[in-house]
């Protein structure tokens, strides 16, 4: 898997019976250019799940974890080569549940698996650059001025159809510097 693989550069962490306390208090890290929201992220996954019937687990907590320090999304093999210290069928589960408990958000590429980050809503507006050639993607940051032209430009699409715009996710396709310098693309083109 190469640069894939290591989730997070981080090493395989010990197994703990129960959580190790708070995720995050504070702001979350983010890559740069983007805004994360500063908040208590375990208190927030605390009340998303109640409320969704859910527990926040230990695995869960875990998840949560890697995805604030990830800095962009993260496939599941991403997490098991991480060193999550969690099985293939608890992540999924797991990931399952954050999502639908609105803590967690799958992104849907061409490439073979979904990626996952924290919820919009906890890390802040964001839009993705995705490499058509390895599936790699990078959390980036509209300059504002840029982010108010899009979504007048948008909400003037919308009304034209007769559609109730109520957000906007964009994904720029390319490739990463990796897989540019393999096939000797140039990407100092602005």
């Amino acid at each position: 898997m190469g640069a894939r693989a290591a989730c997070c550069g981080r090493r395989p962490a010990a197994r703990s019976p129960r959580p190790r306390g708070p995720v995050r208090r504070g702001a979350v890290r983010a890559p740069a250019g983007v805004t994360r929201m500063s908040f208590d992220l375990d208190a927030t996954a605390t009340a998303r799940l109640r409320s969704a019937g859910q527990r926040y687990t230990t695995q869960r907590r875990r998840l949560i974890e890697l995805l604030a320090d990830a800095g962009s999304p993260v496939s599941i093999p991403d997490i098991l080569a991480g060193g999550s210290g969690l099985k293939q069928s608890s992540v999924y589960r797991n990931l399952a549940a954050l999502e639908q408990a609105g803590v967690v958000r799958r992104l849907v590429t061409d490439e073979e698996f979904g990626r996952y980050e924290l919820a919009e809503d906890l890390i802040g507006h964001h839009h993705h650059l995705v490499c058509s050639r390895c599936g790699k993607m990078r959390d980036v940051a509209a300059p504002e001025e840029l982010e108010r032209t899009l979504e007048r430009a948008l909400d003037r699409i919308a009304k034209r159809a007769g559609f109730a715009r109520v957000s906007h996710r964009l994904e720029l396709l390319g490739l990463c510097a990796d897989c540019a310098a393999e096939v000797g693309a140039d990407t100092t083109r602005a």
